[in-house]
């Protein structure tokens, strides 16, 4: 039996015979007096004294096992030998398995934040200002006006038909995500200012709101530069019925859009502006080149928060730029 197929003690030591045990020294002994039965028949020579077998030194390391016994370490030979594969031949598999499944839940958990809870948008243009700025990052909430074919913010469009699910309304002065009537696929922001049976009009670059003219109060002036270079802005604090308020910009008279014929907006639909008045393209314009009025079912979210903002002129592929374009002041910024 080799050394490997020995079994072993409680103590971990080889049970076998070795020199200095007393069956080794009975054998010893028992050659001995042959010998000297041959040679004389003389007196038998009195047996040495029985000696304690010596712990014999194993210097092998002890490698703990999780079944709580201590298996010797032999060298080359590893644990699992005799057949089977060694654990240790399988954690490459197992860890890029593990690896897998993290993504795959990850993603998972993202599609349904996505769909279901929150969607993020870029601001790509002016058209919100002074609310929203070019660059500012913004979290839509979906529940606010429920699901449509719309919300899923994925290419597909969810199997809804032409109905919400969990229908919510849009209350006057909601900053809201949409889908554009004309194409069903691009997305706009803008602020609803017309509920299914108001009659929308604008004189003299003032809103007004059922026959009725909507509060509006001058709070500054200033010069912004745009497409057309810099241009004296007057903004004014614009109060709807029921006194929801927020600010809006404007070039002052004598623009395209500051003068229109009274809209009536049907059962399903609702009206858009933007904040920046002389520089907006919403419903004020007809659907074949504008906005025009808004179906229900176009409704994707409303905004909630600007989460962060940056400049015009940060690149994805530039990380530098990132830091040179922050505008910590528009970080986390609730939206009225």
């Amino acid at each position: 039996m080799s050394d490997a197929q020995k079994p072993l003690n409680e103590d971990g030591l080889s049970p076998d015979p070795v020199a200095g045990t007393p069956d080794a020294l009975e054998s010893e002994h028992s050659d001995a007096s042959s010998q000297a039965v041959s040679e004389a028949p003389a007196t038998p020579a009195p047996l040495p004294d029985p000696v304690a077998a010596a712990p014999i030194a194993d210097n092998r390391r002890r490698v703990w096992s999780d079944d709580g016994d201590i298996p010797f370490d032999d060298g080359d030979r590893r644990l699992g030998d005799g057949g089977e594969a060694a654990p240790g031949d399988k954690d490459g598999g197992n860890e890029l398995l593990e690896i897998i499944k993290t993504v795959v839940f990850a993603l998972l958990i993202a599609l349904v934040l996505r769909t279901l809870l929150f969607q993020p948008f870029t601001i790509p243009s002016a058209s919100m200002e002074p609310n929203l700025y070019e660059g500012d990052y913004i979290v839509v909430s979906k529940w606010s006006y429920g699901y449509s074919k719309f919300s899923s913010g994925l290419p597909v469009n969810l199997p809804l038909g032409d109905n919400r699910l969990f229908g919510g309304v849009p209350k006057r002065g909601d900053i809201v995500v949409f889908k554009l009537p004309r194409d069903d696929r691009t997305d706009y922001i803008k602020r609803v200012v017309g509920l299914p049976g108001d009659r929308i009009q604008v004189i003299n670059n003032r809103l007004h709101l059922n026959g009725q003219p909507v509060d509006n109060r001058e709070i500054s002036r200033e010069v912004v530069r745009d497409v057309f270079g810099p241009r004296d802005t007057v903004q004014l604090r614009e109060t709807l019925p029921g006194g929801r308020s927020y600010i809006i910009q404007d070039f002052g008279p004598g623009n395209e859009l500051d003068d229109t014929t009274i809209y009536e907006v049907p059962l399903g639909y609702y009206f858009m502006m933007g904040d920046n008045r002389d520089n907006s393209i919403d419903s004020r314009v007809d659907q074949t080149s504008g906005v025009g009025l808004v179906p229900d079912e176009n409704l994707v979210g409303r905004a909630q928060i600007i989460l962060f903002s940056w400049t015009p002129g940060a690149s994805l592929w530039n990380p530098v730029s990132w830091f040179a374009n922050l505008r910590p002041s528009r970080f986390f910024k609730p939206l009225n």
